[in-house]
């Protein structure tokens, strides 16, 4: 079993990320919907069932790669936190089928493309760049994560 030891200031930068995040998310947000009443203002992408299998694959791929990102920085692992990124990074995009491209929308794309740029950086930088750094681009992808499924679902 793991045991994760993050210096304080990669705690301090976490909590910073965590408080932004909290700035970020809008007014009625999916953390302020009533999940039981439907009241869910999301925006639904509209994809068909095998079109959102995919989706959801992917994304639970990125949240994967989060994960590893995180794992590598705990262990200082710099080889672990690069593949971890590069999994979600401008491949990941090149990949996504041509309908689902087609059915996001512009605002959905202003928030995915610097989100998978964000991976790459984050694996070009775990090179050389100080973890504490790593981590502070970690907890802005995951603002970018949290603002994109503010405003978007899947049905």
């Amino acid at each position: 079993m793991s045991t994760f030891f993050f210096t304080r200031t990669t705690r301090d930068l976490l909590l910073a990320g965590s408080i932004t995040f909290a700035s970020l998310m809008p007014q009625g947000s999916m953390a302020d919907e009533p999940a039981a009443s439907g009241g869910d203002s999301r925006v639904d992408l509209g994809f068909t069932s095998e079109e959102k299998a995919t989706f959801l694959a992917d994304m639970r791929m990125m949240l994967g790669s989060v994960q590893g990102i995180l794992h590598g920085i705990s262990e200082e692992d710099r080889e672990a936190i690069a593949q971890a990124a590069k999994v979600s990074g401008n491949r990941m995009a090149r990949g996504t089928p041509a309908s689902i491209r087609d059915k996001t929308p512009p605002e959905f794309k202003a928030i995915g493309g610097p989100m998978h740029m964000t991976f790459e950086e984050i694996a070009i930088r775990a090179e050389t760049d100080p973890l504490e750094d790593i981590t502070a681009m970690t907890a802005e992808a995951m603002n970018q994560c949290m603002a994109c499924h503010a405003k978007f679902r899947v049905d």
